[in-house]
């Protein structure tokens, strides 16, 4: 990728660093050169980012042309918007008051933080959170304790509010920003793109384990990727990546949305996107889309808080209620009678307006089928978990709450299944899904289309192997070559 550093005074910055070009505003506005570059990452460093300043029109032009921009302008603005820093920092509290508390400061704390690098080596992890949240190259922060720490003032600091001194920490933090990401080595030769993983270390039920992550690492590099694991902390720097995949449990209320969206509005390559997240999360969303467009599936209703529940007699006990945004098997019971249902829909309501109710289909295992980009990736058998009625029993503490899986080749899988999933996940789009079925009696129902499907290594990879992980990797090099 092609850097820009665009400042008023191109020769005042020696900048020892590959494909790294220092121009002043009116060479990036005027000239039909940088106006036509693609895979172009713009690092403003104008000495004002005012309002209808030329620092300002740097990075208006920047994202006009498609060029990855430091800092956007919505960033800009949301500094006039105070609160909007101190709630997403309320988001790290137990971080911020740890390192805090570490430093040893006693009543106030201000310092300066260059594209996320402090002086203070005590403050370095607020400082790079902070460039992660709002990704300005100068930022100056004040932290002021009561009962405990909370953060006073966040704002954007430019070139002309540095002393001299102060810019030679500039250009160190500059330099050491352009020199690559965490995971490249010295003697490592850096690819054309950049893919950033989402993950959560604290999730207990991933989509992929640890084993099936390093595969992915292995295969973008296969496919032309520099690639690094990230987490939530690392919103702000989703500017730096050509591509991201989310390899964490998503949900529309959740960071995993907020980086989707992000990724999406800088038109970078993403799985899982955000409307695959916004469709797939959501069950009484499928359930319409289903019925809408004539899918076989369980028959289903939903029930309304303090509305009737005259249509719950379409179905028969047992029957099973679902919250509308539950995962991995959660949310979930099946209830037998009145009284189990009175009970369960009172827990329910208590966090949701609407749930679905859906008829019962006991069966030994549950199909399920990796779709990407319209086509079948994997097909395997989730059989359910030992004396239990799901393929997860959540309340047992043993090793057998979940049950045992079986993978196929997908030639080997029923046509009439594979193009079942086909036809479902084209009604949400040509990313990554998991398609849950039934099959009784010889015909296919739908259960539930998953944009995050798992990925686990010796099940879902059993048959394709390494073929699976390159596959997906391809799959987003074409749609990082197509932005």
């Amino acid at each position: 990728m092609q850097r820009l550093i665009v400042t008023e005074n191109p020769t005042e910055w020696a900048i020892d660093a590959e494909s790294v070009e220092v121009i002043s505003p009116s060479e990036y506005i005027n000239s039909d050169e940088y106006a036509n570059q693609w895979n172009v990452k713009v690092i403003n460093l104008c000495k004002s980012y005012q309002y209808q300043s030329e620092g300002y029109y740097i990075s208006l032009l920047a994202e006009a042309r498609g060029h990855k921009c430091l800092p956007v302008t919505s960033t800009l603005m949301d500094f006039k918007l105070p609160n909007l820093a101190r709630e997403d920092a309320q988001d790290f509290d137990n971080l911020i008051q740890d390192n805090l508390e570490k430093a040893g400061v006693i009543e106030k704390c201000e310092f300066t933080i260059y594209f996320g690098i402090t002086q203070d080596i005590a403050l370095s992890r607020i400082g790079l959170l902070l460039f992660n949240l709002f990704q300005m190259p100068i930022q100056k922060v004040s932290f002021l304790k009561k009962d405990k720490w909370i953060l006073q003032s966040l704002k954007p600091l430019n070139l002309k509010d540095l002393k001299e001194e102060d810019k030679e920490d500039l250009n160190h933090a500059l330099q050491l920003f352009l020199s690559g990401k965490k995971m490249v080595r010295k003697n490592y030769k850096r690819k054309l793109y950049d893919l950033a993983i989402l993950v959560n270390p604290e999730d207990t039920v991933p989509p992929s384990d640890a084993k099936a992550l390093q595969k992915f690492l292995k295969a973008a590099d296969r496919a032309g990727f520099n690639a690094e694991f990230i987490t939530k902390t690392d919103i702000g720097r989703i500017t730096q990546y050509d591509a991201l995949f989310i390899r964490e449990t998503t949900n529309v209320n959740h960071h995993s949305f907020r980086f989707a969206r992000k990724a999406e509005y800088e038109r970078i390559a993403v799985i899982d996107d955000p409307n695959s997240i916004l469709k797939c999360t959501n069950k009484v969303y499928l359930k319409e889309l289903l019925e809408t467009n004539k899918v076989p599936a369980p028959k289903s209703v939903i029930v309304q808080k303090n509305g009737s529940q005259k249509k719950l007699e379409e179905l028969q006990f047992p029957y099973v209620l679902k919250k509308p945004d539950g995962a991995f098997s959660k949310g979930v019971k099946k209830v037998n009678n009145p009284a189990e249902l009175q009970e369960s829909l009172k827990e329910y309501f208590q966090e949701t307006d609407l749930l679905i109710a859906q008829e019962f289909m006991p069966t030994p295992f549950d199909w399920r089928v990796g779709v990407l980009g319209g086509k079948p990736l994997y097909v395997c058998k989730y059989f359910m978990a030992q004396n239990h009625w799901q393929i997860v029993n959540w309340k047992s503490k043993s090793t057998s709450r979940f049950g045992r899986s079986e993978t196929i080749s997908v030639a080997e899988a029923p046509k009439a299944m594979l193009q079942l999933a086909i036809k479902a996940t084209k009604l949400i789009g040509e990313g990554l899904y998991g398609v849950d079925i039934k099959e009784v009696k010889g015909k296919f129902y739908i259960i539930e289309i998953n944009d995050n499907p798992s990925i686990d290594s010796g099940i879902e990879d059993k048959i394709e192997k390494t073929s699976l992980y390159d596959a997906v990797m391809n799959y987003l090099m074409q749609k990082v070559l197509k932005n």
